[in-house]
């Protein structure tokens, strides 16, 4: 199973890139009639991304970043980079998917998946409002591309070594 998951708002504009990706990859077939693929829109919440995560070989996660660069720029990340220890706040973001794939990796060790691909839109804005801005949708565009071609490429792994 690989899962591929989105994260985000989409009442904060530009978060809702995640679910603008995996509503993308739904209307493209992606998944559709397959058990060996999961799409789930996890919004803001960490935990639905650990408990998605468990069993599967692979897991893809999307979601909107703002680290100063151009909007709509996309970046591709090995999950182990990004995987940190949860530290409590009182926010939405208390536990995020970055803290999910440090606490699965411990609580599920072998059971979670070591494939783990995040990529990255830059945002233009993450105030209040509903819908992407024009070079997040264009990146969208590009997220979904490649979310295809990992799968591809994953489902081509697995073959050869069958």
């Amino acid at each position: 199973m690989i899962a591929v998951i989105g994260c985000g708002n989409p009442n904060r504009s530009d978060d809702g890139a995640g679910a603008g990706v995996l509503h993308l990859l739904k209307a493209r077939g992606v998944g559709a009639g397959r058990e060996d693929i999961r799409l789930l829109d996890a919004g803001t919440d960490g935990m639905s991304v650990m408990f998605a995560a468990r069993g599967c070989r692979a897991l893809i996660i999307i979601d909107a970043a703002r680290s100063g660069s151009t909007p709509g720029d996309l970046f591709e990340v090995p999950g182990a980079e990004l995987e940190q220890s949860h530290k409590p706040t009182l926010t939405l973001h208390d536990f995020r998917w970055d803290h999910a794939l440090f606490a699965g990796r411990k609580i599920y060790g072998q059971d979670f998946p070591a494939d783990v691909t995040v990529l990255l839109i830059e945002a233009a804005s993450l105030d209040f409002g509903i819908g992407l801005s024009a070079p997040v949708s264009a990146a969208v565009e590009r997220a979904a591309d490649r979310v295809e071609l990992l799968l591809a490429e994953r489902q081509g792994r697995r073959e050869a070594a069958s």
